[in-house]
């Protein structure tokens, strides 16, 4: 049990890109820097997820494999993450935040060019699984940028590393588009070694980064973690006022005038595990039940399908040639990325619930209107260009609300609402959810189209998506504007009868 050591200056810092200015309101400036660099892990997995969407074309001619490898292939990268997600919360609360970024920026760089070097199918599957390994801690990237964002501007921070997702994304489908015409065993090969490049940026960006303040008060460095809170606050009393929120919980007291860490049985690995998910309380339980409800749904409406096989959909409703299909793919990932900033403006002044509420309404309506215009395809032996257009409408403003809503505030809503003790494992177990989810939806959408239709399938989505709508509407309360360690009892207070809103 190791004694706390408590540091006496209040106005240094040692870390270069947390810059010392006292007594001012708060100002996401100071965790902006290092919000923006863990970010990088949620940019390099959108790219190595988004460049299956063309590369698989050219994979499926170059090594000869079937329909059913490509859509294994495409969506076992999902499954793969658990591997990463599920022991990220124990990395992390071992070495921290930082270092744990470190180790993912690491992965990221082999796992690309395994699987770009790869002459068969085993190789690939090995290198999506190593890929697979890093996807999955990039969970740490949101818990760190969610426990280094002041309150105010929170809604904000925690954005970041959707809209690196979505770049990410953007630019594995660009990457597509300006491969295409290479010779195919080329093609996919940049492609996907394009992936490993980031992983460098983020290596070296980690060297710079302050650790999270909320990591160091439970290993008991309060001189520290009091520093890097006096600088993303701008004023020392709000930064004490933090840390003494903080401390209380993750379980240190004063005693005998010395800060000390009481290492408490939840503080165990297995007991964490005990409290998040067999003996709960009443509050732990609705956050859990939230969280992964929200993760479930997030997949569930059909999202990873539109982005893996985009270039398939487009297919379905009448374009023809390589180029315009990864064209058009290309239109998808700039409008997704580009409606992401909605939330980043929004969600601290209009709050999370509203802007789940309208991005689920667009959604639904959105895919109705996709299946639509791919029954009335059926109908034409050429696909008139108005319906061409429609469905490709129908796709952007699919994806333009849920990045307007579902898909940054579920991540966001997820990393603010679990308890400090227990984040880094309830992310964990919220990513894996998310990825499995993905995965089944993604290893079945070829599938599921072969027996249902893919318009069917569309409406499949709209549907879930409704019943989502539902549980939003009645169950979730707004997280707008109040501090981490405000929002567990929030959860309590509406577990005894409190308001929505």
């Amino acid at each position: 049990m190791e004694k706390a050591k408590d540091s006496t200056s209040h106005t240094t810092c040692s870390h270069p890109l947390l810059i010392p200015k006292l007594n001012k309101s708060p100002n996401s400036k100071y965790a902006f820097a290092p919000a923006m660099i863990a970010s990088v892990a949620s940019l390099l997995a959108g790219y190595n997820i988004g460049i299956m969407s063309g590369a698989q074309l050219f994979l499926k001619e170059n090594l000869e494999i079937t329909d059913v490898q490509i859509e294994i292939l495409t969506g076992i990268v999902n499954v793969y993450s658990l591997a990463g997600s599920l022991t990220v919360g124990w990395t992390s609360d071992l070495i921290g935040r930082r270092n744990t970024l470190l180790l993912t920026s690491v992965i990221y760089f082999v796992g690309p060019l395994i699987t770009c070097v790869a002459n068969n199918y085993f190789w690939l599957m090995v290198g999506r699984f190593v890929t697979g390994i890093a996807i999955g801690y990039m969970v740490v990237a949101r818990v760190y940028v969610a426990e280094v964002s002041p309150a105010a501007t929170r809604g904000f921070l925690t954005a970041l590393p959707e809209v690196a997702v979505n770049a990410g994304l953007l630019f594995g489908y660009v990457s597509n588009f300006a491969f295409a015409d290479l010779p195919v065993q080329l093609s996919w090969r940049l492609m996907l070694a394009l992936g490993s490049v980031p992983a460098i940026f983020l290596g070296v960006g980690t060297f710079v980064m302050p650790e999270s303040p909320r990591w160091l008060v439970m290993k008991g460095q309060l001189g520290k973690a009091r520093e890097i809170l006096t600088q993303i606050s701008g004023s020392l009393e709000e930064a004490e006022a933090q840390l003494v929120e903080i401390k209380e919980k993750a379980g240190i007291s004063k005693e005998n005038n010395q800060e000390v860490m009481l290492m408490q049985k939840h503080h165990h690995e297995r007991y964490t595990w005990r409290e998040l998910i067999l003996k709960p309380t009443s509050a732990i339980r609705r956050i859990v039940i939230t969280v992964l409800a929200l993760q479930f749904v997030e997949q569930a409406s059909g999202i990873g399908t539109v982005v893996l096989y985009s270039p398939q959909i487009f297919e379905k409703a009448g374009l023809r040639s390589n180029r315009d299909l990864l064209g058009a793919a290309v239109v998808v990932g700039l409008t997704k990325t580009v409606l992401i900033f909605v939330p980043m403006l929004l969600s601290d002044r209009v709050g999370r619930r509203s802007l789940l509420i309208s991005s689920m309404t667009g959604m639904a309506a959105s895919l109705i209107m996709l299946g639509l215009g791919l029954q009335i395809v059926n109908n034409f032996m050429t696909a008139p260009t108005w319906i061409v257009a429609a469905c490709i409408m129908a796709v952007l403003c699919y994806v333009g609300f849920f990045s307007a809503g579902l898909g940054p505030i579920t991540m966001a809503y997820s990393s603010e609402t679990i308890p400090l003790k227990l984040r880094a494992q309830g992310m964990g177990l919220a990513i894996a959810v998310n990825r499995v989810v993905c995965g089944i939806v993604t290893m079945t959408f070829i599938s599921l189209c072969e027996a249902i239709s893919i318009a069917y399938t569309f409406y499949l989505y709209a549907m879930i998506i409704g019943f989502a709508f539902v549980f939003v509407y009645f169950c979730l309360p707004e997280t707008r504007g109040k501090s981490l360690e405000e929002i567990e009892v929030l959860f309590a207070r509406k577990e005894n009868g409190g308001e929505r809103r």
